[in-house]
């Protein structure tokens, strides 16, 4: 019972990632840039060649192809980014960035809904988490990482005073 409640206090503590997301991001338009673009009007999804970058605010999604395409019975829009690894970024409401990293991001902007497949990696302050899958609902801040076979999902949380010790001392600037 109590290695539960160390694993649920772990867990709490790397999901509030310090941090809230930018509210206002999401509710910006999402702009995709790319090398070229080609459109399968049938199945209702585009295909974006890279190098791909998906901007929507501060977050930010780079990958060398993007599928973009809304799920069947439903307006739900979906981003499919693969990459060796595809990044994804965003400037939390304090300032500090979060990244994460996979060989496929899926973006689901309906649910707000990130899920990171493949050596996913998902990160801030120093605090990371790894698996084979991550998915994270980024309006409800809810993390679910999963690993297969012999893997495991890695949780590593940087001490209290973590920020601190990686501040430059302003003594130290002051005299230089």
């Amino acid at each position: 019972m109590k290695l539960n409640k160390l694993i649920a206090a772990t867990w709490l503590s790397l999901l509030s990632l310090q941090a809230i997301a930018v509210e206002s991001d999401l509710q910006q338009e999402v702009k995709i840039e790319a090398a070229s673009q080609e459109a399968d009007i049938k199945n209702n999804q585009i295909i974006f060649n890279g190098p791909v970058e998906v901007t929507q605010g501060s977050i930010k999604i780079n990958a060398d192809e993007l599928r973009a395409f809304t799920k069947e019975q439903s307006n739900g829009k979906v981003l499919v980014a693969t990459g060796t690894p595809a990044t994804y970024s965003q400037i939390m409401e304090d300032g500090r960035p979060a990244k994460a990293s996979a060989a496929e991001i899926r973006y689901e902007l309906a649910t707000r809904t990130l899920t990171l497949i493949g050596n996913a990696t998902l990160e801030q302050d120093g605090s990371q988490v790894t698996g084979n899958q991550i998915r994270y609902n980024i309006e409800q801040q809810q993390l679910i990482a999963e690993s297969t076979g012999n893997d495991r999902v890695i949780t590593i949380i940087q001490p209290e005073n973590y920020q601190e010790l990686n501040e430059p001392d302003s003594k130290t600037q002051e005299q230089q």
